[in-house]
């Protein structure tokens, strides 16, 4: 009878970790399905609330690196990270979920049932937090890029940036695990709990359904976004006659696009190499068409002033002076011999004001909150994708967007042409190798948008750091006092 116990319940533990991982799976990675990470922790918190401390750290720890392998292809197939760097993707964030985990656990045998259901969150989002500030990857391991889909969600980054997005995953689960748990001896309390975790995952719900019902601003411009994944056109074009060849070839789209009215054109970064007195030729091709078309033209280059080199983006404005941006966050180690820019570059539009990004910029917070500072409508991002990647990548920009309050317009090759609003909702969008040139036209929002982000910054990354460490009190506390009996 006792052998027969024994092995219902490691059978009953086992299907807790397959059932978390496979959640994780489908719930995260490069094409997640957003409702399923909502439920993810779920079965390893009420397993874990039945095991030993070791058993509940093994079974989360076993649970989060199973699952987060459906990204072992992109990571070490794709990119070809080393083997010390896929370490740190995928035993770091299953060391912290096992953490989390076993701080649950501690708090809720403890009785401090509070406690655990913000404890558990605020661990995950205090880890996200850290990577992201000393990361060259920024906010990339965040966890809130899985409901980009589920945009009433999604507005909440309005107000916290992308931690309480984060924050209320798993708020959800442990909000739940607390219900059942309590449910036969403490009925009420359990109802309390319950409906605590839950009325605020409703009022975020409710909170961003109003956010999309209210106009997002009237005035909108006509943008136009280009892009070649041609085997010929892919790579940066060598300098000299190869990059003249693949510039006036998007030329003559650009002229196209600005004849169906766009009045800025984006086109992808890095396309080709300017050495010094070439930087006249191609500011002589694009200042005119730009003169001639009344458009803006925004043109990703690698600009080689000896000897430093810069992934820049060069802004062609109707009769105003060439401008550049160069890209502050570069990608290792594919762009670790090139120079990060400090500077950001706008263009004035009538009342409304335009930035430029490229690429991986928008993957970091701070750098869209000081454009969103200076109340621009419309950010212009030449960027480059790795395939695989073009809805993961190419869409973590959407959430800048609701951050900082303002449209985007972004031409990827190897991606997608992608404009989406201040809402984060995609208003057009095409692959990049749709067609030998893949254009895109559409209308999208000029206006601003002031959010409580661009104001307050990572403030609710702050409180769930204050928050991790008040709920380590009573946990630190009780265990210099008593020792609490472990788990069957």
């Amino acid at each position: 009878m006792a052998l027969a116990a024994n092995l219902h319940r490691e059978l009953v533990r086992l299907a807790a970790v397959a059932a978390t991982a496979v959640l994780i799976w489908f719930g995260t990675g490069l094409e997640p399905l957003w409702p399923l990470l909502w439920l993810a922790p779920l079965p390893i918190l009420l397993a874990a609330l039945k095991s030993s401390a070791m058993g509940a750290c093994l079974l989360a720890g076993c649970a989060w690196f199973l699952g987060s392998l459906n990204m072992w292809h992109y990571f070490h197939g794709v990119l070809r990270a080393p083997y010390v760097v896929l370490a740190e993707i995928f035993i770091g964030p299953s060391l912290v979920f096992s953490a989390a985990v076993l701080l649950f656990r501690a708090l809720a045998q403890r009785g401090h049932y509070w406690l655990a259901i913000v404890a558990f969150p605020a661990m995950w989002v205090a880890f996200e937090y850290v990577v992201n500030i000393s990361s060259p990857h920024g906010t990339a391991v965040s966890l809130s890029y899985s409901q980009l889909k589920f945009l009433p969600v999604l507005q909440l980054a309005s107000v916290t940036g992308p931690w309480g997005i984060s924050y209320a995953l798993f708020l959800f689960s442990a909000s739940i695990a607390i219900g059942v748990f309590l449910w036969l001896k403490d009925r009420a309390t359990a109802l309390h709990t319950l409906g605590a975790g839950l009325g605020a995952i409703v009022l975020v719900f409710v909170f961003g359904t109003i956010r999309l019902l209210l106009p997002s601003g009237e005035a909108s411009v006509r943008v136009g976004l280009i892009a070649s994944d041609e085997p010929s056109n892919v790579d940066v074009a060598d300098d000299g006659a190869p990059t003249a060849r693949l510039l006036g070839d998007y030329a003559a789209q650009i002229e196209h696009l600005a004849a169906r009215g766009a009045k800025v054109i984006v086109l992808p970064e890095k396309l080709g190499v300017l050495v010094g007195p070439e930087a006249g030729s191609t500011d002589s091709l694009f200042q005119a068409l730009a003169d001639r078309t009344a458009s803006s033209i925004i043109v990703g280059l690698i600009e080689v002033s000896p000897p430093l080199k810069f992934n820049q983006a060069r802004i062609y404005s109707p009769r105003a002076p060439v401008l550049a941006y160069d890209k502050h966050h570069l990608l290792p180690p594919f762009e670790s011999k090139l120079k990060p820019g400090t500077a950001l570059t706008f263009l004035p539009h009538g009342s409304e004001t335009w930035g430029v990004a490229i690429c991986k910029d928008m993957d970091f917070t701070p750098l869209s909150r000081e454009y969103g500072a200076a109340r621009i409508g419309l950010m212009l991002v030449p960027a480059w994708d790795f395939n695989l990647d073009r809805t993961w990548h190419g869409h973590i920009a959407l959430m800048r967007g609701v951050e900082s309050g303002f449209s985007i317009a972004r031409a990827a090759k190897q991606g997608y042409l992608t404009v989406s609003d201040n809402r984060g909702r995609v208003i057009a969008e095409s692959r990049s190798d749709s067609e030998p040139y893949a254009t895109l036209l559409a209308d999208v929002p000029d206006v601003h948008d002031r959010t409580f982000y661009i104001l307050a910054g990572d403030w609710f990354a702050w409180a769930a750091l204050a928050t991790l460490v008040a709920t380590l009190v009573p946990v630190l506390l009780d265990r210099s006092q008593n020792k609490v009996p472990e788990g069957p």
